[in-house]
């Protein structure tokens, strides 16, 4: 992991083929990953090099931020990407979920912005279920449970993707996992996306019941230069479980974008 120093923190990311000559992706993960969640993005297959994915303040490697769910803390994650952006000068920005929350604020409040936006499960609000609030709080067995059962986080992904995706959201923790929902939870930003004036791809899985079909018909028909795809047999980690088919259309977007 390479690291970069900011806003007095240390923010840690994962380079790969660092000498590749297409536009540089950058990775931003979900409410309780890490970078980890991309590793068939900035593997070799992965649709364009350079690659990088970041770990967000508190999640994996990084220092964390002593800050309330809501908007300081969504400052907080868009100065990590800024920072991360900047030093590798990347060119395609891209979120999941709340990645996708943070992706949409640097692109209207900050003054680093990419050629082209991702934004993969996920909408410009991103309201949390009442009960998933409070199992978070209170019983973070069955908040984890929740998520990963059918057509969540997975629509029907091996024992292994689930293994793995259980362990990063336990190596989280609760306190961070439940600070990112509650930051989704208060996230809303419908009334500015016609400032996002760069290309934008909106990609749903299509068994997606976190952030449904409806949040990304409406980025890609509220943003100047937006667009949306739909990945079959996928739900909101559409990038792990059917990753060629995320690839492809990330790929094909990018080549036309930048």
């Amino acid at each position: 992991m390479e690291r970069v120093s900011h806003n007095g923190r240390v923010t840690a990311y994962r380079q790969t083929q660092s000498t590749a000559t297409g536009p540089t992706a950058l990775y931003v993960h979900g409410s309780g990953a890490t970078h980890r969640v991309w590793g068939r993005q900035y593997a070799p297959s992965g649709p364009t090099h350079p690659a990088v994915a970041l770990d967000l303040s508190g999640h994996g490697d990084p220092d964390d931020v002593d800050s309330e769910a809501g908007t300081t803390t969504l400052d907080a994650y868009a100065d990590d990407v800024v920072a991360v952006g900047r030093e590798t000068d990347a060119d395609v920005l891209i979120g999941n979920s709340l990645g996708g929350a943070v992706a949409q604020w640097v692109a209207l409040e900050r003054d680093w912005m990419p050629e082209a936006v991702v934004l993969l499960g996920t909408g410009p609000e991103l309201p949390v279920f009442e009960g998933l609030q409070e199992w978070l709080a209170d019983d973070w067995e069955r908040a984890v449970e929740f998520l990963h059962e059918r057509d969540r986080l997975f629509h029907d992904t091996d024992h292994e993707a689930l293994a793995r995706s259980r362990e990063q959201m336990a190596a989280v923790g609760q306190a961070v996992t439940r600070r990112d929902f509650m930051t989704c939870h208060g996230f809303d930003v419908r009334d500015r996306l016609g400032e996002i004036d760069v290309p934008v791809l909106a990609i749903c899985g299509e068994h997606d019941k976190l952030t449904p079909r409806a949040y990304h018909e409406t980025l890609a028909r509220e943003t100047p230069h937006g667009e949306v795809s739909f990945v079959p047999d996928a739900a909101h980690l559409a990038m792990v479980e059917q990753a060629e088919a995320f690839n492809d259309s990330m790929a094909s977007f990018i080549e036309d974008a930048v």
